[in-house]
């Protein structure tokens, strides 16, 4: 789901980053002022970084992985620590790894920090009391992924570096299956361990998502 540089005009890589700039920003805002588990942060941001070094390619895409976002937000209590450990993780990947373009990094924090991260996280809020944490986690979890691989293959469709409509097949359907064996599964068996241990953690109440 990494786009590499090369992959956007920069005219729409500028956008995106003025964009991405503004949540990240509220983000920081969010960890000033509302962030108590700082170490679970750290722990998140070290876990997620290890799991996105697994990249499938994806023809007519970019890369399929899994992104960790929504286990970050539902976790902490809100999306801002998703959109917060993801541009850490991301901007660390560009830097020193040249896993996802420097120019592409608005994108790259646009579509696997911010889209991922609120729509997952308000999803399992949505779901959580009719379906149960475990169920709701997986939902969340699965929708973020697969919002954030059609977002980047729109972007790319866009920009004109691939067919639109192929880009939207391949990676919606490797995404599909990467988040049911790996990203939605995971995510419910983290946060359905995480509440058993610790009942009373930012994963059980609404969330503290105000920023």
């Amino acid at each position: 789901m990494h786009i590499p540089d090369g992959f956007l005009p920069l005219s729409h890589a500028l956008v995106y980053m003025a964009v991405a700039a503004f949540f990240v920003s509220r983000a920081l805002r969010w960890a000033r002022s509302g962030l108590e588990e700082a170490p679970m942060l750290a722990t998140l941001a070290a876990g997620i970084f290890a799991i996105q070094a697994l990249n499938i390619p994806v023809p007519w895409g970019t890369s399929g992985h899994m992104t960790g976002g929504v286990l970050a937000s539902i976790l902490l209590g809100s999306p801002w620590a998703g959109v917060l450990i993801l541009s850490l993780v991301l901007v660390v990947q560009a830097l020193l790894f040249a896993d996802g373009g420097i120019t592409a990094l608005g994108a790259n924090i646009l579509n696997m920090g911010v889209i991922s991260s609120f729509a997952g996280y308000y999803t399992y809020l949505a779901l959580r009391r009719r379906a149960g944490t475990a169920v709701a986690s997986f939902a969340g979890a699965w929708l973020g992924m697969m919002l954030a691989a059609l977002a980047t293959a729109v972007e790319l469709g866009i920009a004109g570096t691939f067919p639109l409509k192929e880009g939207i097949i391949f990676m919606g359907l490797y995404h599909a299956v990467i988040g049911v064996v790996a990203e939605g599964t995971m995510t419910a068996l983290v946060v359905s361990t995480v509440l058993r241990l610790m009942p009373g953690s930012a994963a059980s109440p609404a969330g503290r998502d105000a920023a």
